[in-house]
């Protein structure tokens, strides 16, 4: 699966995962929407979660900027919107947080729920830390992996915020 990046160049350079990751040659970084390919785009604010119904496609893509300037018109590009379910943050800056991804957490998330665990595990491994995601989130990335459709996520997701909350 192709990895793209909408890259708004707004956050720290040296702790930028995309960068990095562009670096590699392990995503495409892209400096509008326009120049942005269509496919999955993770969308904080869509309907719809990710789930494995989502697989037919062959390209996923995030959008890398700070969180403060995180809004719904930024993601707002060509492709089937779609949602992370629950997880939690790794890296350094939002241990334990969740829904505070960084980039590789959510492309990596998103690759395991497509069924592309190996491809996760090659992009993590870029960072000291990055193994540490998948196993902070290896059962709810198991259980959103078995589901059907974006329903199931959803109430899979569901077990994880009743737990968070309590």
């Amino acid at each position: 699966m192709e990895l793209h990046v909408r890259y708004e160049g707004d956050d720290d350079p040296e702790k930028c995962t995309a960068r990095k990751l562009d670096r590699m040659d392990m995503v495409t970084l892209h400096r509008s929407a326009r120049a942005t390919p269509a496919g999955v785009v993770l969308n904080p604010f869509a309907d719809r979660a990710l789930s494995p119904a989502d697989a037919d496609h062959d390209r996923l893509i995030a959008l890398d900027c700070s969180w403060e300037t995180a809004e719904r018109e930024a993601f707002d590009f060509a492709g089937v919107q779609r949602s992370l379910p629950f997880l939690v943050a790794a890296n350094p800056v939002n241990y334990g947080t969740p829904f505070q991804l960084n980039t590789v957490e959510a492309l990596a998330g998103g690759l395991v729920i497509l069924g592309e665990r190996d491809h996760a595990e090659r992009i993590l491994s870029k960072f000291r830390w990055g193994h540490t995601f998948l196993e902070l989130n290896d059962e709810p990335l198991e259980r959103y992996a078995a589901c059907d459709d974006s329903s199931e996520v959803v109430a899979v997701q569901e077990e994880y915020l009743v737990e968070e909350s309590e």
